[in-house]
């Protein structure tokens, strides 16, 4: 009976893992699906343009050059896609075959808004190359269990140590896909761009036979990605870090005024996105813990952070996918250099790490149980399927008298799933968020609304403006008689 027991674990670990191979080459297809997807938009705007009368169309000779412009755009943010993934190092072996793995969640799990990203696969190890800011599993607040919303599989914590040794970034020249050319080009031995600058990859998991192809809302997501780089690794980003993370930065810091260096308080911040908040919770003097559910960010995260050189290393263009709202074509083509800080130089706490996997899954355990000083949500909470069971399980992990930091809206991020019969979307009100929150110990302690933008353009002629809710609340301590 053990036996047999013990094939039917090993048969649906390797399930579970063959799953996650199979959603991570999707997401890894949607990063390199992304200059042919890009090309097909500029094919479009040149189709439209050729259909104008030709007394409209020489009101708008610049227009040739302009599509170019967009194809050299597109050409430089490849390049930055390109030599990220070939720093990524998958967690799995991405060479097996999953073409009989199936799972009726596959098509949605990765659903999200915008505002605050996907929420897809799962647990993420990133490279740990000796002389980069690096990751490791001796971290104590961090289970070793990570998992996604398919399966639990095993990966170590990264924990981001301050290094000023760097090894180069692999990869010389820039990638973009002309003409009709398969996307598999863009990930052979041989990738050329525009200008017939070529660099190899030495990958076996980007070998085009391995590639999936995936719906053009993927590579949405990838778009997402590259406004997302700009909200928290560009100068550009810095009014709204300022307008979101400034306030929760002072509030830590005036709730821990005498934090000690040799033990310095715990912060954990679920939905860390890209890093930059979690990063700057550890300049501050706090062992930050970013858990990240989205291998779209974590592939990006652990490249900012793990093999930046230098500022403004690497150059972007995040508005150059929509014609509306623009003031003008150099707005809409302006070039945007990241990152603004180089992260290993910027003063973390030793113990700062990014742990991958649900934050469900991965915190509501029993070794959680009372050992954060604090929790910083932001723009978090609504992407919860069930925003009570968030709240639970920040109250366990808390200790008490812990502080519950709080930033953002509630956009519920499945509230428009439809035809999902096991989704749920418990969709509350601010008044019942509090209620419910005071009915898991949590006392206010303070609250404001705060106005901010997401992922906004600043220079467009549309700006979408969240009222968020901010507030502190405390944990309150057990009385003893």
């Amino acid at each position: 009976m053990e036996i047999e027991e013990d094939e039917e674990r090993r048969r649906q670990r390797k399930l579970e893992e063959a799953l996650e191979v199979k959603s991570l080459r999707r997401i890894i297809s949607a990063y390199l699906n992304y200059p042919e997807a890009a090309e097909e938009d500029v094919r479009r705007y040149e189709k439209s343009f050729k259909k104008l009368p030709p007394a409209h169309k020489v009101l708008l000779p610049h227009y040739p050059s302009k599509f170019q412009n967009l194809r050299r755009c597109i050409s430089l943010n490849s390049y930055f896609i390109f030599t990220m993934l070939q720093a990524f190092e998958p967690p799995l072996d991405m060479s097996q075959d999953v073409d009989g793995c199936k799972d009726p969640h596959l098509e949605n799990f990765e659903h999200g808004h915008c505002h605050s990203e996907e929420r897809n696969a799962s647990s993420c190890q990133s490279a740990s190359t000796s002389g980069r800011m690096c990751c490791s599993n001796h971290a104590e607040a961090c289970p070793q269990e990570k998992s996604n919303i398919m399966s639990n599989p095993t990966t170590e914590l990264q924990e981001v140590k301050s290094e000023q040794q760097h090894e180069p970034i692999f990869g010389s020249g820039a990638g973009e896909v002309e003409n009709n050319n398969e996307i598999a080009e863009c990930c052979s031995n041989d990738v050329a761009d525009s200008n017939g600058n070529a660099f190899s990859s030495p990958h076996d998991w980007l070998d085009p036979s391995l590639l999936l192809n995936v719906p053009l809302v993927d590579v949405d997501k990838v778009r997402c990605i590259i406004r997302n780089i700009v909200r928290d690794w560009a100068a550009e980003g810095e009014k709204e870090r300022n307008q979101c993370y400034k306030p929760i930065l002072e509030e830590l810091d005036a709730q821990f005024p005498n934090r000690s260096k040799e033990s310095p308080p715990a912060c954990l911040v679920p939905g860390a996105g890209l890093g930059r908040l979690a990063l700057e919770i550890s300049c501050l003097g706090f062992i930050s813990q970013g858990n990240e559910f989205s291998y779209y960010m974590m592939i990006c995260s652990s490249f900012i952070l793990n093999h930046t050189e230098t500022t403004g290393q690497w150059t972007i263009y995040p508005w150059i996918h929509s014609n509306c709202n623009s003031l003008s074509d150099n707005d809409q083509h302006r070039p945007v250099s990241i990152p603004d800080i180089h992260p290993a130089s910027a003063g973390i706490t030793e113990g700062f790490s990014m742990c991958g996997g649900d934050f469900v899954e991965v915190y509501n355990d029993s070794s959680q149980i009372g050992v954060w000083d604090a929790v910083v949500t932001c723009f978090f909470i609504d992407t919860a399927h069930n925003i009570i069971e968030y709240i639970e399980i920040i109250s366990r992990i808390l200790k008490e008298g812990g502080v519950w930091i709080n930033f953002g809206p509630l956009l519920y991020h499945f509230a428009d799933m439809y035809g999902q019969e096991d989704d749920m979307s418990i969709e509350l009100s601010l008044e019942d968020v509090k209620k419910i929150a005071f009915h898991y110990g949590f006392e206010l302690e303070k609250e404001q609304t705060i106005e901010t933008t997401y992922t906004t353009n600043p220079r467009s002629m549309m700006q979408n403006h969240y009222h968020a809710a901010f507030w502190t609340m405390r944990k309150k301590r057990t009385t003893t008689t």
